[in-house]
């Protein structure tokens, strides 16, 4: 169904590189009938556009409140959303026995994946997420569940069905390759059924990661992603443990990376989470077939993985967008992960320099531009371009503190009236939390509204 035109009106903050946010105040953006950008006037520009935009509704900001683009969660397990903060004193191959294989085989029970599925979208619109690469579980039902309530709330979503044949308990594995292979199809047949386009929702092929899936089902996984030109989700060198049980187990592997190499796996639409523990020879790897990588700071420091090096990455043309990895990761939030982001590449300072040190910028960008093309879209959301998507979320700061009166149902964010803007959006990310994000939309589609903001 079309959409009505729609004017917005106020303060438009996005990356226009890895280390420049542009702010344009009293700036005007035109949102068409299909959800995209029409055209954009900024303070100094000539008027542009028809006067027929003049009979649309306007959305107006005032005060601390900016347009922002959506965020983009290139790595979240959705089955796992409420083991979030759960994770005892475990390294990675523990914590999936203990906490995350008996979570993630009570999704036989539709109804249990309909209750977590619908709250985790739910949640995670609420906190700007406009697009997400989940992770589901190995159930058909299930999944298809997941994608439905995509589609329903008007997320931008990859849904991808789980394939393990070996090292998980035996009442949560696939019995075998062919079945892998044919319950992976039918989660696909599903999608194309609901969103034939792929335009909203798409199938991502998804091993859980090389040690639970035997070759075979590795090299059927990589004919089908030639054959149907999918994208593929998958997680790489999260931490040593992991790293040597690989080695045990593909002995004529040069490496974790060329597992997933041989088995035609590693292409130009393949999201690698993690990637804490690269080698040089992996990166280039890696940076040649043009695969990309989800960094997940979170996940990575409260599983006790590792610290990746960021800069080292962007700095050998890798693309990294940011995944919040839940459960691993505490949280779902985009906008903490930014955070966590920047204190990680505090700790690699400590031994590696300041160069290692991201800024806010950077962080902003992995979080929207840098997912965007994490997930191939970089021509259609992660930035406010005519002719881009209308994926863009309201935050609101909130008024000037006036007196010592604290009002819990404003957070920790506070606006002392001589802060810049790039101070603002400074003390946004490090302090700032669901309850700033006003309003969310996607494809010109309003999917959530904070009470008492009025559009």
């Amino acid at each position: 169904m079309a959409l009505e035109r729609r004017k917005y009106v106020g303060t438009f903050i996005h990356s226009t590189s890895l280390t420049d946010l542009e702010i344009c105040e009293e700036a005007t953006i035109g949102v068409d009938e299909n959800g995209k950008i029409a055209y954009i006037t900024r303070i100094g520009d000539e008027k542009s556009t028809s006067e027929d935009w003049e009979l649309f509704q306007t959305t107006k900001l005032d005060g601390n409140k900016f347009f922002f683009p959506g965020f983009i969660d290139t790595h979240i397990h959705a089955s796992q959303y409420p083991n979030a903060g759960v994770f005892g004193k475990s390294t990675l191959l523990d914590w999936l026995n203990t906490y995350t294989f008996p979570l993630e085989s009570s999704f036989s029970d539709t109804a249990i994946a309909s209750k977590v599925y619908s709250r985790v979208v739910a949640r995670t619109l609420s906190q700007g997420t406009t697009t997400a690469c989940y992770y589901a579980t190995t159930h058909v039902p299930a999944t298809n569940i997941l994608a439905d309530i995509c589609l329903k709330r008007g997320q931008r979503a990859f849904v991808g069905r789980v394939c393990m044949d070996r090292m998980s308990p035996e009442y949560y594995r696939d019995e075998s390759t062919e079945s892998a292979i044919a319950d992976t199809r039918s989660c696909i047949s599903h999608i194309r059924s609901i969103d034939p386009s792929f335009d909203l929702i798409s199938p991502i092929i998804t091993p859980r990661f090389a040690p639970s899936c035997h070759r075979a089902t590795l090299a059927a996984l990589g004919a089908l992603q030639k054959e149907t030109n999918l994208p593929v989700q998958t997680h790489i060198s999260e931490n040593t443990s992991e790293i040597a049980l690989v080695a045990e187990l593909f002995p004529e592997a040069d490496s974790y990376a060329h597992v997933y190499d041989t088995a035609g796996l590693l292409t130009p639409k393949t999201i690698l989470a993690h990637a804490v523990h690269l080698s040089p020879a992996e990166r280039q790897l890696i940076k040649s077939r043009d695969a990309k990588i989800s960094h997940c700071p979170a996940s990575n420091t409260a599983i006790t993985s590792g610290r990746t090096k960021v800069r080292e990455l962007l700095d050998e043309g890798l693309t990294l967008g940011l995944g919040t990895d839940v459960s691993g990761g505490h949280t779902s939030s985009m906008l903490s992960e930014a955070r966590e982001a920047l204190f990680v590449s505090r700790h690699v300072a400590m031994t590696d320099g300041d160069n290692a040190k991201l800024a806010v910028e950077e962080a902003l960008y992995l979080a929207t531009r840098g997912g965007a093309k994490v997930v191939g879209l970089e021509s259609r959301i992660g930035g406010f371009e005519v002719g881009m998507d209308w994926d863009a979320q309201v935050v609101g700061l909130g008024d000037t503190v006036g007196t010592d009166e604290i009002d819990q149902r404003e957070g920790l964010l506070e606006i002392f009236g001589k802060e810049t803007w790039e101070e603002k959006v400074a003390k946004w990310v490090y302090t700032g939390d669901d309850r700033n994000t006003l309003a969310v939309w996607i494809k010109g589609r309003l999917v959530h509204k904070r009470s008492g903001f009025n559009i």
